[in-house]
């Protein structure tokens, strides 16, 4: 599709025709896209490639420049494929307009084309891909979060199309099912709070007056949705990275003005937290990453601790309590450009037969080289089920580590996927 250079590196881009729907490889066609990376100067051509699998669901690959972050690690060894998994960047999208341009209008219609959007197609699609540019050699992978969720899958399903693969923060409960991964995670949450409170204590006060200030008056974000407590409480989800803690303080210390009113730069700076524009199938999907079998039926509402009431952040002076990477039917209620999936993603919550996403036969018969980087007090995807699966998987060797959040592969520049790579090869 196109070539081009960054400080350091050259960039082709890639368009892999896939079938929509796997089981059905003479229907429908999609296209995935992908940018490869090499280092320039290097014989890319020459290099063994790197699949990398973005965290998510929903998100496409990182706009990376140059050698920025943990590519330059990897150039020195790979030349790296940087997927959008299929309904994310340039790859055929998913959102409530595409659908309707395609027919899909009906609840039930929408909610079965979404139904192939999970790990279990972004693997097939992955399958292809590898078959396409490597033929018979199989390749690296490393997947970060949700990417980790896919590569575990990727093990389950096609272990002799990985030479060796990486996991960061994306170790998932082989037999967890959503609400499982919700109770500790919500546990890991109200660490994170107490340990921000006893960083910032100002701002137990000032959490408290901002969601009094939104409960009395009411606001609407610029796109015209409402703010509620409970959005406010979404911000917990910053707490789960390296920065966050710093970043809440800071959205705190400027949400009101000095009539005690909500600013129009916290106001604007919340509808970019609570949008869901840019990655329509991490709202919509989010559960069903966990599903096996069973119906999720909107697990992260079903397992919500009581001490997390919107209204009890009204009541007294006990500090605000935080949410974390939970969804709940209210985000894509008042998102305008999901509503239109609502009905949808009540059918997706109700879906009781979803396919298995792991075989743990095979993970234990695994002998592919394989790594994990597991963060001790990951908020995210919850230590105590990955170690678990680290466990169960032949071959795997995890490091736990308390130095790195989940964002660690991104920020450590390098050091994660390094350690990662001598692990694999016996150096560690």
């Amino acid at each position: 599709m196109g070539t081009y250079r960054h400080p350091g590196t050259v960039v082709t881009e890639h368009a892999f025709s896939v079938p929509l729907d796997h089981s059905r490889p003479d229907g429908e066609r999609i296209e995935v896209f992908a940018r490869e990376v090499a280092a320039a100067g290097s014989k890319g051509t020459a290099l063994p490639w790197l699949l990398f699998l973005q965290g998510g669901p929903g998100n496409a690959a990182g706009r990376m420049t140059g050698r920025a972050a943990w590519l330059d690690r990897a150039l020195r060894d790979y030349r790296v494929l940087l997927l959008d998994q299929r309904g994310t960047g340039r790859s055929t999208q998913v959102s409530a307009r595409s659908l309707a341009r395609r027919g899909l209008v009906t609840p039930g219609q929408q909610a079965e084309y979404l139904t192939l959007f999970r790990a279990d197609s972004i693997v097939r699609d992955a399958e292809l891909i590898r078959r396409e540019v490597c033929g018979e050699a199989p390749w690296s992978v490393l997947g970060q979060s949700f990417g980790g969720f896919c590569t575990v899958t990727y093990l389950s399903l096609f272990p002799e199309g990985i030479a060796e693969a990486m996991i960061t923060g994306g170790l998932p409960g082989l037999a967890a099912s959503a609400e499982d991964a919700y109770r500790l995670t919500y546990a890991a949450v109200a660490g994170k709070v107490a340990e921000h409170y006893e960083r910032y204590p100002m701002d137990a006060g000032r959490a408290r007056s901002v969601a009094r200030a939104i409960a009395t008056g009411q606001p609407r974000l610029p796109d015209g949705r409402p703010l509620t407590v409970a959005g406010l409480q979404a911000l917990g989800q910053l707490l789960g990275t390296g920065t966050g803690s710093h970043e809440l303080h800071f959205l705190l210390e400027d949400a009101l003005d000095d009539g005690g009113e909500l600013t129009d730069a916290f106001l604007h700076a919340m509808l970019g937290r609570l949008s869901f524009a840019g990655m329509p199938l991490y709202a919509v999907l989010h559960e069903a990453c966990y599903a096996q079998g069973q119906a999720t039926r909107w697990a992260a509402t079903r397992a919500r601790p009581a001490w997390l009431d919107p209204a009890a952040a009204l009541e007294g002076d006990a500090p605000l309590q935080f949410t974390g990477e939970m969804i709940y039917p209210w985000m894509v209620e008042h998102d305008p450009l999901l509503a239109p999936l609502r009905e949808a993603a009540d059918l997706l919550a109700d879906k009781d037969d979803w396919p298995p996403l792991y075989d743990p036969g095979r993970l234990a018969a695994c002998g592919v080289p394989a790594a994990a980087a597991v963060y001790y007090g990951d908020m995210y995807v919850p230590r105590e089920l990955s170690m678990q699966t680290a466990a169960a998987i032949g071959g795997l060797r995890a490091w736990v580590t308390s130095e790195w959040e989940h964002d660690g592969l991104r920020v450590s520049n390098g050091a994660v996927l390094g350690r990662l790579i001598a692990m694999n090869r016996g150096e560690l």
